[in-house]
């Protein structure tokens, strides 16, 4: 009998929907017959490697998260006003997406981290999930200073998490609490070997490459000059043009390519760029050094810089260096670590079985 499973998430950059996806994976692996659900504005393009022929797709608003003006600049204040129009949450809306979640029938509600699904499971009277590694009411907390009226929401929103009826977190945690799970970084699993897709991107297999990535969020590279320069190495953006482009040795890719991107970093022998969750637990997964650029005001970058600093291997990279593509020169360090093996599964397949077994109780 099939099972449904509706599933809201944040639109914050692409790191919700990757650990959505991994965990999606790893429940399709133990029951084939699971049909999704998902409320988002994350393209569905996103979950197609994934879920292909498993999900429908309902656009929704389901979480305002964090504005940005770029992969390295967040715009508080304005965070604050959508805030204002998002919460409390309209009891017409709330009762409209519980009706069409009941109509669905869906037999749990999972958010990563859209604190509107939990509302919204208890409107409908189904269990709720909450997957995190950090929810938005501890973010909030860093910006007080930019954006003071962000205070009014942080009680609301953690009054909101704390009503989940099953609560995940994966690692790196921001804030450990007493939860009915916690799993190693959720990462969407490897599907091609690098050595095929090295083939693809004409690269041989003695090529030193570094992937350079801002996590799916816009970015000016200015530095492309730089890398061309350095003729040595070989570097794949992807995010960075419209269709795939070769610059010498610099290829641009778009953000929905032909490659799925866990399989971009297996096949790279360093990765250059912000730090997110998903591309911490991708790069974890592929084991290769990770070149990390953090904010000063998101919380949790530094949670995370502490985890690869004491997990993993990398440099810290500060965001002026990588803005003004110095870091390159920082490349013969970064290449110099080793490949490192993942000393722990990944928490995507706990997870699943978790939610599994919470749906059947």
């Amino acid at each position: 009998m099939t099972k449904r499973i509706a599933y809201f998430i944040s639109p914050h950059g692409f790191g919700h929907a990757a650990r959505a996806a991994a965990v999606m994976e790893a429940l399709l692996a133990l029951n084939s017959d699971i049909q999704f659900e998902l409320f988002t504005l994350v393209p569905p393009w996103f979950f197609e490697h994934s879920a292909a022929g498993h999900f429908h797709y309902h656009q929704t608003m389901s979480d305002i998260g964090l504005v940005q003006q770029n992969a390295l600049t967040e715009d508080a204040p304005e965070t604050a006003r959508r805030l204002d129009e998002f919460l409390p949450f309209s009891g017409e809306k709330i009762n409209s997406l519980a009706e069409e979640v009941k109509r669905l029938g869906c037999q749990m509600l999972i958010c990563d981290i859209s604190p509107l699904g939990i509302a919204v499971a208890q409107a409908a009277d189904i269990p709720s999930l909450l997957i995190e590694n950090f929810t938005w009411d501890w973010i909030y907390q860093g910006y007080l200073s930019q954006a003071p009226e962000l205070g009014r929401h942080i009680a609301t929103l953690k009054e909101v998490f704390a009503a989940a009826d099953y609560h995940i977190q994966s690692d790196p945690l921001c804030v450990p609490a007493d939860v009915d799970l916690t799993v190693p970084p959720v990462s969407r699993k490897v599907r091609t070997p690098a050595a095929e897709i090295r083939r693809v991107l004409g690269l041989s297999a003695e090529a030193k490459v570094a992937l350079v990535t801002m996590g799916g969020m816009s970015w000016d590279y200015t530095f492309l000059k730089r890398l061309q320069a350095a003729t040595a190495y070989h570097f794949i953006i992807p995010g960075a043009a419209k269709q795939t482009e070769r610059q010498g040795n610099v290829i641009l890719l778009p953000n929905h390519s032909t490659f799925f991107h866990p399989d971009l970093i297996n096949a790279s022998d360093a990765l250059v760029g912000k730090v997110g969750y998903s591309t911490l637990a991708e790069v974890y997964q592929a084991g290769i050094p990770y070149g990390y650029v953090t904010r000063r005001y998101f919380q949790e970058a530094s949670i995370l810089a502490d985890y690869i600093d004491a997990d993993m291997t990398g440099l810290p990279i500060d965001p002026a260096r990588f803005i003004g593509g110095s870091w390159i020169d920082s490349l013969p360090e970064l290449l110099s670590f080793p490949r490192r093996r993942n000393r722990l599964p990944n928490g995507a397949d706990a997870a699943a079985a978790f939610i599994l077994e919470a749906m059947t109780n």
